[in-house]
């Protein structure tokens, strides 16, 4: 078993906040670069596999019998405002508006039985992104994160990439959708947290604020501040162990901020007008050209947010009717762009793309033409060229109500997910704040339909 010791890093907020907080350069969160480095010390070793994984999560929950597992034949009140369309794998079926995913079916694989039984939220929410059950929306601990999101253990895993760029990272926002709250690194520390992309990639002034000079000030200008405030910082540095590595970490933020990789990868506009196109000029659709950049120049985990499925048909919610045609769209072609953008660009055999929420919707409709919340079944979907793609797994019952067959839950999820990246989850343990061990997954496998 591989045990990663040290979780949170001791504070030395102060030192980095004079060295770069005032120079005006980079916020990551409320913590400058450095701390973003150097809580990434101490990274365990994992197999090292150029692979990288795109989550597009639908906060909200998306109705699966709209989407992936649609139920064309059942009576009215279950059957809901759309139909079914066939896909290029004979006998499967996707939701109709889904058609240029149909298209590509045999590059893609539903598993349809994916379970927690639970409608709530905020378990739904911690339980899909951590592979663990959360607190309860009406508990009082309801926004205190108990496991590491997936990208903040892959982040504090993979630990420094060669390339520069951030292990993690989130587009557009993490705001939006409902209880959004669970996508960061709790006790590995702030070093694992996502970069979050503070705008929208379809805004022609898009631009990523945190990896530009304020103006009037020159890189020659920051090096000659980061030299002065080095050598008022060395008395504290010589009588506190936990800074003795900050010149380590000052310099390799220095680097990330003047090197043009890591900016060149944010640079959607350097993309060609047709390919934007392509994928749609959405924030979905635009989200998830950037994903595809950032993974190609070296990224193993971008979480693309994409907001909000909670489609009850009471309002301000919108109606089943009304929230599909507004999501599902978008959400096809930027997937299926993505897809063959990759295939194009022979990077799809290392990339997973996930599409996912909190849970389904209920196969009933209510009485406000909208779907609540389900958890006994529903729908994830994959993309990888280097899993076994062309087929679904598990069967829900005639009206989606629940697994007939092949039950999955959150941890065979993750499980798979860690596999992609060369992560041997259930061999990995953190230390929490109380330097209790405690395992990355616990019971989950990665889904053998997929991997063999």
């Amino acid at each position: 078993m591989l045990r990663v010791f040290g979780g949170a890093a001791s504070d030395c907020s102060g030192v980095t906040r004079r060295s770069f907080l005032q120079a005006g350069v980079l916020g990551l969160g409320g913590m400058a670069l450095p701390d973003y480095f150097r809580l990434q010390e101490g990274q365990a070793a994992v197999q090292r596999r150029e692979t990288s994984v795109i989550l597009f999560w639908l906060s909200g929950g998306p109705g699966h019998m709209e989407t992936w597992d649609p139920k064309p034949d059942v009576p009215e009140g279950f059957r809901g405002p759309f139909g079914a369309i066939g896909t290029s794998v004979p006998g499967v079926q996707f939701g109709e508006l889904l058609p240029e995913q149909a298209r590509l079916m045999d590059r893609l694989a539903v598993l349809r039985t994916v379970s927690h039984g639970t409608g709530d939220h905020t378990k739904g929410n911690h339980w899909m992104l951590t592979g663990f059950e959360g607190p309860a929306f009406n508990a009082p601990d309801n926004r205190i994160q108990r496991r590491p999101a997936m990208g903040s253990a892959v982040a504090r895993l993979k630990g420094r990439l060669p390339s520069g760029m951030p292990p993690y990272v989130a587009v557009p926002n993490l705001r939006g959708g409902t209880d959004n709250l669970f996508h960061y690194a709790t006790y590995l520390g702030g070093g694992a947290n996502p970069f979050v992309v503070e705008a929208d990639p379809n805004d022609q002034k898009f631009q990523v604020k945190n990896l530009t000079l304020p103006a009037g000030v020159s890189f020659r200008r920051l090096e000659d501040r980061r030299e002065v405030l080095g050598l008022l910082d060395e008395l504290r540095r010589s009588r506190d162990p936990h800074l003795r590595d900050l010149d380590a970490q000052q310099q390799r933020a220095f680097e990330m901020l003047t090197g043009n990789g890591v900016a060149q990868a944010f640079d959607i506009n350097a993309e060609p007008v047709a390919l934007r196109d392509r994928y749609g000029r959405h924030t979905f659709g635009q989200s998830a050209l950037l994903a595809r950049r950032l993974v190609e120049a070296g990224t193993p985990f971008v979480t693309v947010n994409c907001v909000p499925w909670d489609h009850h048909g009471t309002p301000p919610q919108l109606k089943t009717e009304e929230g599909g045609k507004k999501l599902i769209p978008p959400l096809d072609r930027a997937i299926a762009a993505l897809i063959e953008d990759l295939i194009d660009r022979g990077l799809y055999e290392k990339t997973l793309v996930v599409a996912m929420g909190e849970f389904g919707r209920t196969p009933r409709m209510n009485k406000d033409a909208g779907r609540d919340h389900w958890g006994s079944t529903f729908s994830v979907l994959f993309g990888c060229g280097g899993m076994r793609m062309g087929q679904v797994i598990g069967r829900s019952s005639e009206r989606g109500e629940r697994v007939i067959d092949r039950p999955i839950s959150p941890q065979d999820v993750a499980a798979t997910i860690y596999h992609h990246l060369g992560i041997d989850a259930r061999s990995v343990t953190f230390e929490d704040q109380a330097r209790r061990p405690i395992s990355l997954i616990d019971s989950g496998v990665p889904i053998r339909e997929l991997v063999g």
